[in-house]
């Protein structure tokens, strides 16, 4: 599994903590300061665990109980309020703050060598002169290559580092020049993480951003790419939310500004301790003109259901996609001393229309985690019918967009166009090569000297396609997971497979957004996407 030195969350495992970063939606506020539960002496809670502490018959670690129950109290009043130890909180946190603390790099195991694979622009290894398909051969003078070291071993070493801000000298081959070794003096610091994936022009007039979360830094990450799309002509947009799990309400506020006209009502907030909260457009948009489409599946939550609810409310953009995960709940985080903190629910938001979008929780936290999967097993992900035939969606919703068109509150924004998911990308063939990083590996193995005809990415993207040659030579490449499929699975999953090599050969060379790039061009919610603003 491809590793990163520092805490970092990517691809797949961002769909698994998408609902986890949609929780952390309030941001500072009076609220946030460090506070304390009330556990004096009288309490029950308190009392217990101080019984524990001092009487039970076993040595035990009373913070982790005390967490439990706080946990397990918090989860009887709506599945989004949490009890956060204090990695978890500083974890989340960090990465809604728009960057962290580390070297800045990703790296994998390549036949007992450790070759970086990405290099974050503007941390300290990009400083360093450090670039993608370099090779360490030493770290600290330790030798790292052909020793049978093992991505836990490799982990250990550099986190440890990076924890103690110790600077590491890494002995290295360069990708351009693998005849000398090169030392770097790296000392952890801070790397810039931009909320943005990606951000291109396809076909001259029609701009692509895709959006991971909603953090701080996210409409100043965004205005700068709009900026940059507009001088390459961009006229139009889409905007991609899928796999966005949410973060911060104001990043979501200030996004959508930017699409809107002054005045018009973005969202509202309230609560039994919260009075109602307007947040209104202002007239600062950088983008209130054009066409516009965003793209939503069900990992869209929170933050990304704010805006998509009201774009769509205000007749803003068309949105594409599957219905989104259903979560209406506004959190404000209240830390303790120890680092630990409080995800309590204090509020509510509604679109412009009156709609609540908070799927239903009355059966519990257990049957709330897993409505997804039965959205897959009733057939919802793959059928517009379905879909507006789940119970959790109200057919007699009374509210309507501005133009007068009704839309469904009760359990998730549904698009005005719906995409089935598609299954030809996510074959079991494809998720075994994926999980073992072969795509990875031969990109590193044997396509850079591909790579080196291509100056630009355009270039690239738009004019190389994988031969079938070299989907053969990548089939006995990784013919170690291959060989385990029948020809049939294979045979169907070739185009998947075809397309996957160039991506990551994209992204290797030009990072995120040429990955997408070239994905999004066998995209069918793309594509009906784009063909919705032309």
């Amino acid at each position: 599994m491809k590793k990163t030195a520092s805490i970092i969350f990517r691809s797949a495992f961002l769909l698994i903590l998408g609902v986890v970063l949609g929780v952390y939606l309030g941001r500072g506020g009076a609220g946030s300061e460090p506070f304390g539960l009330s556990l004096q002496h009288n309490d029950k809670m308190s009392k217990v665990l101080e019984l524990v502490q001092y009487n039970y018959v076993d040595s035990v670690n009373v913070d982790s109980i005390e967490g439990a129950t706080v946990n397990e109290l918090l989860q009887k009043l709506d599945p989004h309020s949490l009890y956060l130890p204090p990695k978890q909180a500083s974890a989340v946190n960090e990465r809604l703050e728009g960057g962290f603390n580390g070297l800045g790099i990703e790296y994998t195991l390549l036949r007992d060598t450790l070759v970086i694979t990405q290099v974050y622009p503007g941390g300290p290894a990009a400083k360093a002169g450090i670039v993608g398909g370099t090779r360490v051969i030493a770290v600290n003078g330790k030798i790292f290559a052909g020793t049978g070291i093992t991505d836990s071993a490799a982990s250990a070493v550099l986190l440890k580092k990076e924890k103690q801000a110790q600077s590491v000298v890494i002995t290295a081959l360069l990708p351009d020049d693998a005849s000398a070794e090169k030392s770097f003096s790296i000392k952890p610091g801070r790397v810039p993480l931009s909320s943005l994936d990606a951000a291109y022009v396809e076909r001259n007039d029609v701009g692509y951003i895709k959006i991971s979360k909603f953090a701080a830094t996210t409409n100043a990450d965004f205005k700068k790419a709009i900026a940059r799309l507009k001088v390459q002509g961009m006229k139009k947009l889409v905007l991609d939310l899928r796999g966005n799990g949410g973060g911060y309400l104001t990043a979501a506020t200030e996004m959508a500004d930017e699409f809107l006209p002054k005045n018009k009502l973005i969202v509202y907030t309230k609560g039994v301790h919260e009075p109602r909260t307007d947040y209104f457009a202002t007239d600062s948009g950088s983008f209130q003109e054009g066409s516009m489409a965003v793209l939503i599946d069900e990992y869209s939550a929170s933050a990304s259901e704010i805006l998509s609810g009201a774009l769509q409310d205000l007749d803003r953009a068309v949105i594409v996609g599957r219905r989104s995960f259903g979560k209406g709940l506004v959190q404000q985080q209240f830390p303790f001393e120890d680092g630990s903190a409080v995800n309590l629910t204090v509020a509510r938001y509604y679109t412009p229309s009156g709609r609540s979008i908070q799927k239903s929780y009355s059966r519990g936290v257990a049957s709330y985690r897993n409505e997804l999967a039965e959205r897959m097993r009733k057939g919802e992900l793959f059928s517009a019918e379905m879909s507006l035939n789940d119970s959790a969606i109200n057919k007699k919703s009374p509210y309507r967009t501005s133009s007068g068109k009704p839309v469904f509150s009760g359990g998730g924004i549904m698009p005005d166009i719906f995409v089935p998911a598609d299954t030809a990308q996510s074959t079991p063939v494809i998720i075994a090569l994926t999980d073992v990083q072969l795509f990875t590996s031969y990109v590193l193995d044997r396509m850079q000297p591909l790579l080196h005809a291509y100056p630009l990415a355009d270039k690239f993207v738009n004019s190389y396609s994988p031969t079938d040659a070299e989907l053969n030579d990548f089939m006995q490449y990784a013919s170690v997971v291959t060989r385990r499929f029948p020809k049939e699975e294979l045979k169907a999953s070739a185009p998947a497979i075809k397309t996957l090599l160039k991506a990551y050969a994209a992204r290797f060379k030009w990072g995120d957004s040429a990955y997408f790039h070239v994905v999004n061009k066998d995209d069918h919610a793309f594509n009906q996407a784009f063909a919705a603003i032309r």
